[in-house]
């Protein structure tokens, strides 16, 4: 089994670590009980994830990876531990998605000369506009 990231990319489930806990929040007795809750560890410097995720996760300001390159995700959406694990796992697609992608450099572009040129009619005439709200002199 492994978690699908793209058609290329998947992490096998043997590199994710399950830890169930208990969750906050209502639920009455049950909350006291039962362990729904999951806590998600992956290492991304010991996952079989390409170099440019890795580099993508390593770049992102996320405060679920933590400086040693480990992302903790804590799942505690639902009242089952099941639902709770795959909210987890797709969590984690999603994140290391994310860091996949490469985003688009930017082109700088200049105004056109008519934008300028009607910028500063504006700027003229709304400065001719103020200085007719002076003091009327008589």
């Amino acid at each position: 089994m492994s978690l699908k990231i793209s058609n290329q990319v998947a992490i096998p489930l043997s590199e994710i670590q399950f830890q169930a806990i208990r969750a906050q929040g209502a639920g009455g007795q049950n909350v006291n009980k039962v362990s729904s809750a999951v806590h998600l560890r992956f290492s991304i410097n010991a996952s079989s994830l390409p170099e440019d995720y890795k580099e993508g996760l390593h770049k992102m300001r996320d405060q679920r990876i933590t400086e040693d390159g480990v992302i903790i995700i804590k799942a505690q959406r639902f009242r089952s531990q099941e639902k709770n694990r795959e909210d987890a796992l797709n969590r984690l697609a999603e994140l290391v998605r994310v860091a996949g992608t490469t985003k688009k450099k930017r082109k700088p572009t200049k105004p056109s000369r008519n934008s300028q040129k009607k910028r500063m009619d504006s700027k003229t005439k709304h400065g001719q506009l103020k200085s007719q709200r002076g003091r009327v002199k008589l």
